[in-house]
């Protein structure tokens, strides 16, 4: 099979790329490598507004005349890619804001993939529409859009994700949902908001490159070693405060037997390897599942603190506290897990070995791709276009 990707914000795609490969099959990544993170793509479709200056004049066009040039560039990278995307049994949209550019331009990439491709998926993996309108309605326990629902003053923190609950995006929204053969999640925090949909296809779990990435044998020699990866533009999101503060009380409580090490928005290349020799990685609050960075650093042993909650423990049919930490806005909480932790070394060392066990077990991102496979041909229904 012919295969498009569209879209990398995680490294999820380019994991899939490499399973599909393994199993004889032809893939293309196209996007924009997602910013500072700066993703692998085959090919690259990013706007040239990256400098201060070019930032600036891109600004003030913007509010002279609500005119996008970023965008608009982008879009016209991809349509210049016509002739490369034509043919592909699958195509398959990272989210549905899969290129970033505007609404209206996406629709018209689109229907260019649906008019010369075969099949159109779209995953559900990240910010869109139905899942903002689910967290939104107050339906999840507590979400990335927790800190705004408390305190609608942190608006301009969410300019991102409150604009897919606009009408442009709607229409984008349900332009896709009209066109795609069907919708796929790749963790809870997706599926939950999905379930029920006549467009749902199921989940399918983060493909996870685990004959790549080694396992490091967890030695507990001196002080633990405790790693915070902090992306600055989504503190509040992602929970980061609590971390940062639950760690000020570790310090002072075990400040012989801990060491912390912050970084602040590092590419991904350096991120992945900065935190090699840590025990315990602290990723994220406000998740119900592992997103792809956990994934990555259980599978290299370390004992991460993350999205575990019971839809997750029942899914899996896993223990608490065995595989992962749950992380919850809670300070206190924290504050007892990571006190726990340091005073049972060998719980970290079992966790280890059992978050390794489990990112093979379920996430081998040959097993993914199969998954993937059998999903994309199973379905054959007429799309809307």
């Amino acid at each position: 099979m012919r295969i498009l990707l569209i879209g990398e914000y995680s490294g999820l795609h380019n994991s899939l790329k490499k399973g599909l490969e393994s199993l004889g099959h032809d893939v293309l990544i196209i996007g924009s490598g997602d910013g500072f993170k700066n993703y692998p793509v085959d090919i690259k479709i990013d706007h040239s507004f990256h400098s201060p200056i070019l930032k600036k004049i891109k600004v003030g066009f913007y509010k002279l005349t609500s005119f996008d040039l970023g965008a608009f560039e982008i879009y016209l990278r991809g349509r210049f890619l016509s002739k490369k995307l034509k043919g592909f049994d699958v195509v398959q949209l990272i989210n549905e804001f899969s290129i970033k550019s505007t609404p209206r331009l996406e629709i018209k990439f689109i229907k260019h993939l649906l008019k010369h491709n075969s099949k159109l998926f779209l995953l559900s993996t990240g910010i869109d529409y139905q899942c903002m309108r689910y967290m939104m309605d107050g339906k999840l326990r507590y979400s990335v859009m927790t800190p705004y629902l408390k305190d609608p003053s942190l608006k301009s923190l969410y300019k991102y994700q409150l604009q897919y609950l606009t009408d442009d995006f709607k229409k984008l929204h349900d332009f896709i949902y009209k066109n795609v053969q069907g919708v796929i999640a790749t963790d809870m925090d997706y599926h939950i908001p999905l379930l029920g949909h006549k467009s749902y296809l199921g989940l399918i779990p983060n493909p996870i490159k685990t004959d790549v990435i080694e396992y490091i044998p967890m030695e507990i020699s001196g002080k633990i070693k405790i790693f915070h990866g902090i992306n600055t533009a989504s503190v509040i999101r992602k929970g980061n405060d609590y971390f940062t503060e639950a760690l000020k009380i570790i310090a002072t409580k075990y400040g012989d037997k801990v060491e912390i090490t912050y970084t602040h928005s590092l590419p991904y290349d350096e991120y992945i390897k900065v935190y090699d020799d840590c025990h315990i990685l602290m990723d994220q609050i406000y998740s119900f599942d592992q997103g792809y960075n956990a994934l990555e650093a259980m599978a290299k042993g370390k004992v991460v603190f993350t999205g575990a909650e019971q839809e997750w423990l029942d899914y899996y049919d896993v223990e608490e506290d065995t595989i992962v930490i749950n992380a919850l806005p809670d300070i206190d909480y924290l504050v007892q897990k990571l006190s726990w932790l340091i005073e049972h070394p060998e719980k970290i060392m079992e966790i280890s070995k059992k978050a390794r066990a489990f990112v093979e077990r379920e996430h081998n991102y040959k097993d993914i791709a199969e998954n993937y496979l059998a999903v994309w041909k199973s379905e054959s229904r007429t799309s809307g276009h």
